[in-house]
C-alpha cells in the first residue's frame, strides 16, 4: 500500500512558492560563481546499454538449451503430441531453434564449469549470491538453482553476460602475486559500475569527465567512453579464453545496438510473457544489495510496459485512429525494454554545493522548482538532437503498418489532437498509396503480404525507431502536471497514470530529460535519455555532450535571470504535447508539424519567430504549418544568438556550423551515416526503401555487431594510445614503476599499439589481454588521481 501524498497545492500556496523561489533565485542563485554548467563547473557521466550475443550451435548456446530443457517446452511438446495444441505453435518454436545460419543467440546467458574460476572470482560470486550482501553470514538467494547446476559430476555456472564482465575483471585482478594492490583496488572500484538494465549490460562511466576554462566537456567524455568500451571488449575476450567458453561452443559478443534483435522479437511472439521474463530478465547479481528485490522491480517494469502497450488500443479508438474492431492485438509481452540507448548526465558543482548548504532551508524545494523549469526549456531544443547526434535506423514493411503496432507508446505520450496529426502525416509520408488512395494492412499476414506485392507498397523508413518503441515521456494529465515545479508532482502523476493502466506508481518517472536531485544522487544535475546509437565514439558523442551542455547552461541562465519562468511555459497537457510532438515527429522523419497560432507557450513562440518556412494550415484552422528542419535551424539560431559566452570555448563555433550543415543536408547526420553504412554492407542499394524491410533490419544488426563494433574498438585504441603517451610522460615514480612492471622498459604507448592491434586481429594471447586490462586500470587510476586533485 502506498503512503498518502501531500494535498494538491492551492492557488495561494502556488503564489507563495513562486515568491519564495524568486527571492531564493535573486539572493542566492544569482550570486553563484561560476555560472552553473559553465566551464569547469560541469561534470559528465555516461551510462551505456549494450547488446550482447553468443555465437554457437543450439546444442551449446545457453538460450537454446534453456528453452529445450524447460518445462514450458516439454509441456508444449506433450500437448501438441496428443492433439490438444495446434502443431504450428510447436513447429514455429522448433523452427526458431533450428533455422540458424549465423548461429547468433542475442541476450543468451553462458554456462561453464565453476571450477574454472580462480579463488578471488569465486569469492566474488559467493558474495553476490547472498540474499543480502550486507550480511555475509546470511542465506543465499532463493533462485540460486538458476545459476548452479551439476553436469557430468561437476558443478557448472550459468550467468548473463552482464555478470560475466564482473567475473572476468575479478579473474584478471585476482592473482595477488602478479597484480599490484593499487590495480586490484581500482578494479574492485570499477566492479560497482558493471550493472545491468532489464536484459542488457549497463555500464556507467568509470571516471567523471569535465570541461576546462576554454573547452566544453565533450572531448573528454568521448575519451572516457571509448576507453571504457575497449576495456569491456578485453574483458569479454578474456572471459572467452579464461573460462573456456570457446571450447564449450560459446563465443560472447558485446556491442552497441539500439533496437531489440529481430529474433528476440520473434521468440517473444512464440512464448508467454512469464517465460520471456525467465529467459531474458536480468537476475541483478551485481550492483544492488538485495539482488532479488531489484529483479522483482525489473519484472514489474516489464509487466507494466506490456500491459501499457495493450492499453494503447483503447486510446487509439478514443482518438478516432482505430475506427473499427479490426485490430492486431499487441503481444502480452513487450520487447521495448530490450531497446538500448545512451544516457548522458550533467552535474553542476556549484549547484550541488548550493543546494547542500541550503538543505535545511528548503533547498530541495527550490532545486525542484527551478529544475522542472530547466527541463521544460530543454525539451524545446530536443528535436535538434534527434537524428543529428544519434539514431536508430529501421525499416517498416507494409504489413507492419498497423497503428496499434507502429505508433508504439505515442498514445501515452501525446494528446489525441497531435496523435491524429502525426498519424495522418505519417501515412502520407510512407509508401502506402496506390492510385491516389492510402492503404493500411488488413490484419491477416498472408493478405497483407499479397497486397504489398501486388500494389508495390513498401512501408516506411524511420531514422530513430527507438524513440517510438520505448516509453520516453509520460504525458501529464490535467490534475497532475509533471513539471510544474511542485514537490511530489511526479508521484501524483504516477498515481493517476496507475489508475488509468498506463504506468505503475512504484516505477521511476519516464522523461527524455530528467532531473538528478542532490538529496537522491549526491549531486545536482540532469540526465539526457534521448540518445540512441552514435555512429562513432569520438566526434559524434563529443558533439552531443557539448550541445547538451550548451542548452542546459543557457536554460539555467534564463532561469537565474528570470527571463523565463513557469508562467511562460504552461503546464497543461496540450501545451506539453505541443512541444513534444516535434521531438517524436523528427524521430519518425515527418517533415512538418502543426502548432497553434495563439499558443500560450512563450518559449515556443520565441523559437517560432525565427522559423523561416511557416504558413497558416489549410487543413487545421488556427494552426501554423511548421517544417521540422526549419524549426531545428531556428533552435540553432537562437542558441547562437543567446550563447554569447560560447565563443570562449574552443571549437563551439565550428560545432554550430556542423549542425547547420547537417540540417541543410550538406553534411551527413548520424542517421545518414548509420543508414549509409548499413546500405554499404548490403552492397546493392542506395536507399533503404529499395530493400525489403526484413533484409535492411538484418543488415543493420550485422553491421552493429561487426563493422560498427570494430569502429568503436578503433576509437578506443586511439584513445588508449594517447593515454599511453600521457602515462609515459607521468613523473610519478610509483606510476612509472607499475607501468614498467606491466609493459616493460619500452614506452607504454608502443606496447598498447602493438598489443591493441593484436586484439583487433583476434591474435592476442590470454596474458597479453590481461596485461592490457591491468594497464588500462593503471590509466584509470591516474585519471581518478587527477580528478581527486581537481575536486
Amino acid at each position: 500500500m502506498t503512503s498518502p501524498l501531500p494535498q494538491y497545492i492551492t492557488k495561494g500556496c502556488e503564489q507563495k512558492l513562486a515568491a519564495q523561489s524568486r527571492n531564493f533565485r535573486q539572493q542566492t542563485l544569482q550570486q553563484l560563481a561560476p555560472q552553473p554548467f559553465f566551464g569547469t563547473d560541469t561534470t559528465v557521466g555516461v551510462e551505456n546499454e549494450f547488446q550482447v550475443a553468443v555465437e554457437g550451435k543450439k546444442e551449446d548456446a545457453d538460450l537454446a538449451l534453456a528453452i529445450i530443457e524447460s518445462n514450458y517446452y516439454k509441456n508444449l511438446t506433450r500437448r501438441a503430441g496428443r492433439g490438444d495444441l495446434s502443431p504450428h505453435v510447436l513447429n514455429d518454436l522448433e523452427a526458431f531453434l533450428g533455422e540458424q545460419q549465423e548461429q547468433i543467440w542475442e541476450n543468451s546467458w553462458v554456462r561453464f564449469p565453476k571450477g574454472l574460476l580462480g579463488a578471488y572470482a569465486t569469492s566474488i560470486l559467493s558474495h553476490d549470491l547472498l540474499a543480502d550482501k550486507a550480511n555475509p553470514q546470511g542465506p543465499v538467494r532463493q533462485d540460486i538453482d538458476r545459476f548452479l547446476f551439476t553436469k557430468g559430476g561437476d558443478t557448472w555456472l550459468r550467468v548473463p553476460i552482464s555478470y560475466l564482465l564482473k567475473l572476468s575483471l575479478a579473474e584478471a585482478i585476482g592473482q595477488p602475486a602478479s597484480v599490484d594492490p593499487i590495480l586490484r583496488q581500482t578494479g574492485e572500484r570499477l566492479m560497482d559500475h558493471l550493472i545491468s538494465d532489464n536484459s542488457s549490460p549497463e555500464v556507467i562511466s568509470f571516471t567523471l569527465s569535465s570541461g576546462t576554462d576554454n573547452e566544453l566537456p565533450g572531448r573528454n567524455t568521448a575519451r572516457e567512453t571509448s576507453r571504457r568500451f575497449f576495456l569491456l571488449q578485453l574483458l569479454i575476450q578474456y572471459a572467452n579464453r579464461k573460462f573456456h567458453l570457446e571450447k564449450y561452443g560459446q563465443t560472447c559478443r558485446m556491442y552497441l545496438a539500439p533496437n531489440p534483435p529481430a529474433r528476440q522479437k520473434r521468440l517473444n511472439d512464440l512464448i508467454s510473457d512469464q517465460f520471456y521474463r525467465e529467459l531474458f530478465l536480468n537476475p541483478c547479481l551485481s550492483g544492488w544489495q538485495h539482488g532479488e528485490k531489484k529483479k522483482e522491480y525489473m519484472g514489474l517494469c516489464h509487466r507494466t510496459l506490456s500491459r501499457s502497450q495493450l492499453n494503447t488500443i483503447a486510446k487509439l479508438k478514443e482518438a478516432g485512429i482505430i475506427v473499427n474492431n479490426l485490430v492486431v492485438l499487441p503481444n502480452t509481452s513487450s520487447t521495448s525494454l530490450a531497446n538500448n540507448g545512451t544516457h548522458i548526465t550533467l552535474g553542476s558543482r556549484v549547484l550541488s554545493r548550493c543546494y547542500q548548504q541550503h538543505s535545511e532551508q528548503g533547498g530541495s524545494r527550490y532545486e525542484k522548482y527551478f529544475g522542472d523549469l530547466v527541463i521544460k526549456i530543454v525539451e524545446h531544443f530536443l528535436p535538434l538532437f534527434v537524428t543529428t547526434c544519434s539514431a536508430a535506423p529501421y525499416r517498416l514493411g507494409f504489413s507492419d503498418f498497423h497503428p496499434e503496432k507502429v505508433l508504439g507508446y505515442l498514445p501515452h505520450e501525446l494528446d489525441y489532437t497531435h496523435l491524429r496529426m502525426i498519424w495522418r502525416r505519417w501515412k502520407k509520408k510512407a509508401d502506402l498509396r496506390f492510385c491516389g488512395h492510402s492503404f493500411t494492412p488488413m490484419g491477416p499476414l498472408w493478405i497483407d503480404r499479397l497486397t504489398s506485392r501486388l500494389l508495390r507498397l513498401r512501408g516506411d523508413y524511420l531514422p530513430d525507431v527507438r524513440l517510438l518503441d520505448y516509453l520516453v515521456a509520460l504525458h501529464s494529465v490535467e490534475q497532475s502536471p509533471a513539471l510544474n515545479g511542485r514537490e511530489h508532482n511526479q508521484d501524483r502523476l504516477k498515481q493517476d497514470l496507475t489508475e488509468m493502466g498506463v504506468f505503475d506508481s512504484r516505477m521511476n518517472i519516464y522523461l527524455p530529460y530528467r532531473m538528478r536531485a542532490f538529496a537522491a544522487y549526491g549531486f545536482s544535475g540532469f540526465e539526457g535519455r534521448h540518445y540512441s546509437l552514435f555512429p562513432d565514439l569520438q566526434e559524434s558523442l563529443a558533439r552531443a555532450v557539448n550541445l547538451q551542455t550548451i542548452v542546459t547552461a543557457l536554460a539555467y541562465e534564463w532561469v537565474l535571470s528570470g527571463e523565463v519562468t513557469h508562467d511562460h511555459i504552461p503546464d497543461d497537457p496540450c501545451t506539453e504535447s505541443e512541444r513534444r510532438q516535434i521531438f517524436f515527429a523528427a524521430a519518425i522523419g515527418i517533415p512538418t508539424v502543426f502548432i497553434r497560432a495563439d499558443t500560450k507557450n512563450q518559449m515556443l513562440r520565441r523559437i517560432l519567430a525565427l522559423v523561416v518556412r511557416q504558413r497558416p494550415s489549410h487543413r487545421y484552422k488556427g494552426y501554423l504549418r511548421i517544417e521540422i528542419a526549419a524549426y531545428q535551424l531556428a533552435c540553432l539560431e537562437l542558441l547562437r544568438g543567446k550563447c554569447t559566452w560560447s565563443g570562449e570555448f574552443k571549437g563551439v563555433g565550428e560545432e554550430f556550423n556542423i549542425f547547420d550543415a547537417m540540417l541543410k543536408g550538406t553534411v551527413p547526420t548520424a542517421a545518414a551515416q548509420l543508414t549509409g553504412a548499413i546500405l554499404n554492407r548490403h552492397g546493392r542499394s542506395a536507399h533503404p526503401m529499395q530493400i525489403e524491410a526484413e533484409t535492411f533490419n538484418q543488415a543493420a544488426e550485422t553491421y552493429y555487431r561487426r563493422d560498427l563494433c570494430g569502429l568503436h574498438l578503433a576509437n578506443g585504441l586511439e584513445t588508449l594510445l594517447d593515454d599511453g603517451q600521457r602515462l609515459d610522460a607521468c613523473s610519478d615514480p610509483a606510476i612509472g614503476a607499475l607501468k614498467e612492471r606491466l609493459s616493460g622498459k619500452g614506452p607504454a604507448a608502443l606496447f598498447i599499439r602493438e598489443t591493441g592491434n593484436r586484439v583487433l586481429a583476434g591474435e592476442a594471447t590470454d596474458r597479453e589481454i590481461q596485461i592490457l586490462i591491468l594497464l588500462i586500470l593503471l590509466i584509470i587510476y591516474r585519471e581518478l588521481q587527477i580528478n581527486g586533485k581537481e575536486e
